[in-house]
């Protein structure tokens, strides 16, 4: 777990120095993040006018400031339309270290991260140590978990939150589980209100379970608990932001704050999502990390085998990916691609180990699939810190050959050449081809399968409530 987490916080961190784009630092949400982690460090507040005012951004972006936000008040009170929670983590380090501190900590919630999910994949879904640590470990040091965790964005911690509610609510029941499961899930929407589908879903899972010893897990008073946050959360994004969510403070939502998801969202034009999230040539995972294209068998694979709390798994990741599908405004954004991805990555890569534990032939494969996107990435950092590109406005105009050859296989959902559709059509097809594959596969060595699922049990410890061993 050590050695995971510090591999993939020095991966992460080597794109600390890169410029997000030309003329700053960051770029777009980034600098209102930085600015209101700078005034809770220094005012204690949320208000950044005076920030605003006094050119306090100058050091992490010197161009001209998109301010994204309006006066709230005859005061000129502004609020940036970004949950807080971010924004608090960072401001202890962002008051010591500046933006380098900011995205240190972003690093280190990387490797932590890894670290976790590691832990959760041998603890929690009986994964072998081995095939846990290579899987986990090259999966978070290549794009886009180590993308975010060098930019100011909740996709990491966010990611942290999910992976800490599952491995609380799966393991023994404590008082302890509880009070980490009550604080994962109340932390997201506080990181982002996008994260709220999962956070429900994670909540659902446990409250309707059919198994008797799951069932418990969920008592009154947790649900009273939950009940009572989600009040606290309504009431003060009403008394501070005066609406249901931070969007009521920006400039451009002055329609609605629920404009966000789009004025007239086009629900079936966004279905191309599915696939594209996956394999758009851009901001597809796989154009960028190669091994994601395994994803679609691993996914198919748990939901036949049904493996041990599989449905903490699966469930969370299939809501957050149609999340990123429907209701996200885009997914051609200004970021590093896979972004709205992020916050349920983490479950994939662990239905991939579980998936590797049961065909270890093919984790070498994987592993040097994956090496090819953490090359890329270093190789990316290390360009945009030259000067001659930016991290975010062309790191599609990267030098990194992999790219530019792998790439052209991937239909071009941004630009919409004529040939998109037939690209597309035949990525449609070979993912369904992966998934049937997946599924056939669940139904082979269903004996050995349970001879290791015994062994596994019976060689794996915990800590109960009391604190003894189980």
């Amino acid at each position: 777990m050590l050695f995971v987490g510090l591999f993939v916080f020095g991966i992460s961190a080597i794109a600390i120095p890169s410029r997000s784009t030309y003329g700053a630092q960051v770029s777009v949400d980034e600098p209102q993040y930085l600015l209101t982690a700078l005034s809770i460090g220094e005012d204690l507040n949320l208000d950044i006018s005076d920030e605003i005012e006094e050119e306090k951004f100058r050091t992490f972006h010197e161009v001209g400031l998109n301010t994204q936000t309006i006066d709230m008040n005859s005061s000129g009170q502004r609020l940036s339309p970004h949950d807080p929670l971010l924004p608090l983590l960072l401001s202890g380090p962002m008051r010591i270290g500046g933006w380098v501190g900011a995205r240190v900590l972003l690093a280190i919630f990387a490797g932590l991260l890894a670290s976790t999910t590691l832990w959760v994949a041998v603890r929690r879904f009986k994964v072998s140590p081995k095939i846990a640590a290579w899987v986990v470990g090259s999966f978070g040091a290549a794009p886009p978990l180590c993308s975010y965790g060098s930019q100011i964005y909740p996709e990491v911690p966010a990611a942290l939150a999910v992976i800490l509610a599952i491995a609380t609510i799966t393991g023994p029941r404590s008082k302890w589980n509880s009070i980490g499961f009550v604080l994962s899930i109340t932390a997201l929407p506080w990181l982002s209100i996008k994260y709220l589908p999962v956070a429900f879903t994670i909540f659902l899972l446990a409250s309707l379970s059919n198994k008797k010893t799951e069932r418990k897990r969920i008592s009154t008073s947790t649900a009273v608990v939950f009940v009572l946050m989600a009040a606290i959360y309504l009431l003060s994004h009403q008394l501070v932001y005066q609406g249901w969510t931070v969007y009521s403070a920006g400039d451009h939502f002055a329609g609605s704050e629920f404009e966000v998801i789009g004025g007239d969202p086009d629900i079936w034009g966004r279905s191309n999502r599915i696939i594209g999230l996956l394999v758009d040539k851009g901001f597809g995972l796989a154009a960028w990390t190669p091994s994601f294209l395994i994803l679609p068998i691993a996914i198919a694979f748990n939901c036949k085998k049904k493996v041990d709390n599989w449905n903490y798994l699966i469930l969370p990741f299939l809501i957050g990916w149609s999340t990123a599908t429907w209701v996200a405004f885009t997914m051609h954004g200004w970021w590093w691609p896979g972004r709205q991805t992020v916050v349920v990555l983490p479950l994939g890569i662990i239905a991939i180990a579980i998936l590797l534990d049961h065909f270890q032939k093919f984790l070498l494969p994987t592993i040097v699939a994956t090496a090819i996107g953490s090359i890329g990435w270093v190789w990316i950092a290390v360009e945009t810190q030259t000067g001659r590109r930016a991290l975010i406005v062309d790191f599609e105009e990267t030098s990194w050959p992999w790219y530019k050859i792998w790439s052209k296989i991937f239909p071009d959902f941004h630009r919409m050449p004529t040939n998109t559709m037939w690209i597309a059509t035949f990525w449609a097809l070979a993912l369904l081809l992966l998934m049937a594959i997946g599924w056939h596969s669940a139904d082979r060595n269903k004996n050995s399968f349970r001879c290791k699922r015994a062994d596994t049990n019976m060689a794996t410890t915990d800590l109960d409530g009391s604190g003894s061993i189980r």
